[in-house]
């Protein structure tokens, strides 16, 4: 009989995609969560695991052979934990058993950062996957070249998407400190987290443990002149390094610095949303053009996370001619932006923006790419740094490139929203229930087309982009069921 093998916080990102892997080494797999949304729970049922809901101890007779433990909703006095304690069952924590039990003894390819670590292990995975390398992935989300955010693979390369979030309730290392990766991008460094680390500075001290994992024959990708990147790898870096410049826009011409060390990888726009542009690597003092990619995303936040997974996939001997052309069929991550919703009036996006600088990059990609349209961004600010207002100073700002913005206030903020609101340097308003959402959202649509009478393909499209990383109520549900019930 399999071992079987049991993870406490089953239906988050991580521990459901252990749970995957898990189950794909063959052992027998179960656990539990509160409410599990998809699409997190469908990729469990689909791989017939079994889940319960509630952290009641009776779920766990007889005894697993191992309990994973993950670190969300997980505080001491959960009886099924009080359980574990007390009748001595082995455990371990997610991101210590992701790195003891699938990572030992692969090449790890890891992307870390504040922002982009989805989409960056998105793009790298596939890169793998279109050169022939069949590699396994552990990613934070669902990429659509996939359709499923973990697997094991067959080679020996593993790509995982590394969070500086804490492992455990009994470990408070960064989860990232247990990967030991041998490829690492680090695409950026804010201040966020701000329920478990108390400065930036603190959150620089676990990336420089995640620094210090990697061997000399590695590889870390970090931006070039990034203050905060640089102040961790200043603090002693033992593997060579190969730098990310700022995205130049087509009529600025290419940076020239012969003497920058190491490789140094760049790109020229040759569209200004970000959809095409053009790749070069900087090394020994040449400067050489490896082609163009062209692509469905956009947003210069994205060219930069293309040139970091150039840069890493060839350090697994991919050579960048080859990553240009699998970007071309790269599709995208589910709830990156994703088209939910597609009429002549209309688009509704699903947005996993969480973090003032993730929401004023993708709306500002947009508007590039749209210039003549309505964008309307509504916002939930949900997770625990935002929630506790770490963000407001920004949150007036972040929204710029959109016509309007909608903040919804939900039951976790412990802060003025009306601040927020009245300091908007666009028109702002605030609500706090989704079907009066959906409802003002369809009706102020529709009342713009009738005032146009008409539509024709010059006029302006009016661009919903739901802005959240929870459920928000089943909000994106409801208003595509809204906008298809009034256009039909």
């Amino acid at each position: 009989m399999a071992k079987h093998v049991y993870f406490l916080g089953i239906g988050g990102t991580l521990m459901g995609s252990l749970a995957i892997l898990a189950r794909q080494q063959g052992f027998m797999v179960s656990g539990s969560d509160g409410p599990i949304y998809p699409p997190m729970s469908d990729q469990l049922a689909a791989a017939d695991i079994k889940v319960f809901e509630g952290f009641d101890s009776a779920q766990l007779k007889p005894a697993p052979d191992l309990i994973v433990v993950g670190n969300a909703n997980l505080p001491r006095g959960k009886p099924s934990l009080e359980y574990v304690l007390e009748s001595g069952i082995p455990y371990v924590s997610g991101a210590q058993w992701l790195g003891s039990d699938i990572l030992r003894g692969r090449w790890v390819l890891a992307s870390a950062g504040t922002h982009g670590k989805t989409t960056t292990s998105s793009m790298l995975a596939w890169i793998l996957e279109y050169a022939g390398l069949k590699p396994g992935f552990l990613i934070g989300g669902v990429p659509n070249n996939f359709d499923v955010s973990a697997r094991l693979g067959d080679s020996p390369f593993f790509v995982v998407e590394a969070d500086e979030y804490d492992t455990s309730y009994f470990d408070r290392r960064s989860k990232f400190v247990h990967y030991r990766p041998r490829t690492l991008i680090i695409n950026n460094l804010e201040y966020d987290h701000a329920d478990i680390f108390p400065d930036l500075a603190a959150i620089q001290t676990q990336f420089h443990h995640l620094v210090r994992t990697v061997p000399a024959s590695g590889l870390i990708i970090t931006p070039e002149n990034h203050e905060s990147v640089d102040s961790v790898i200043k603090q002693g870096c033992w593997t060579p390094l190969a730098r990310v410049r700022d995205v130049l826009k087509k009529s600025s011409g290419k940076q020239d610095n012969k003497n920058a060390e190491g490789e140094v990888w760049h790109a020229e726009l040759t569209s200004d949303d970000g959809s095409s542009f053009n790749v070069y690597l900087q090394s020994n003092g040449n400067d050489q053009l490896l082609g163009e990619v062209q692509w469905d995303s956009i947003g210069v936040h994205n060219v930069s996370n293309a040139l970091n997974v150039i840069a890493a996939a060839r350090h697994a001997g991919v050579i960048a001619e080859q990553s240009i052309e699998a970007l071309a069929d790269f599709k995208g991550v589910k709830r990156r932006l994703e088209i939910l919703y597609d009429q002549p009036d209309c688009i509704i996006y699903d947005d996993f923006a969480h973090h003032p600088t993730a929401i004023r990059t993708t709306l500002q990609g947009l508007r590039t790419r749209y210039p003549a349209d309505e964008i309307v961004a509504v916002v939930e600010p949900r997770t625990h740094t935002m929630s506790l207002g770490t963000h407001q100073s920004d949150l007036a700002t972040c929204c710029a490139a959109a016509d309007q913005v909608i903040w919804f206030r939900g039951k976790n903020i412990r802060w003025d929203l009306q601040k927020v609101a009245k300091d908007c340097v666009i028109p702002a308003t605030i609500m706090d229930n989704t079907n009066k959402l959906v409802k003002q959202l369809v009706n102020n649509t529709y009342k713009k087309e009738v005032q146009r009478n008409t539509h024709s393909a010059n006029q302006p499209r009016r661009h919903i982009v739901i802005m959240s990383n929870g459920g928000f109520d089943g909000v994106h549900k409801k208003l595509v069921a809204a906008f298809t019930a009034r256009s039909g």
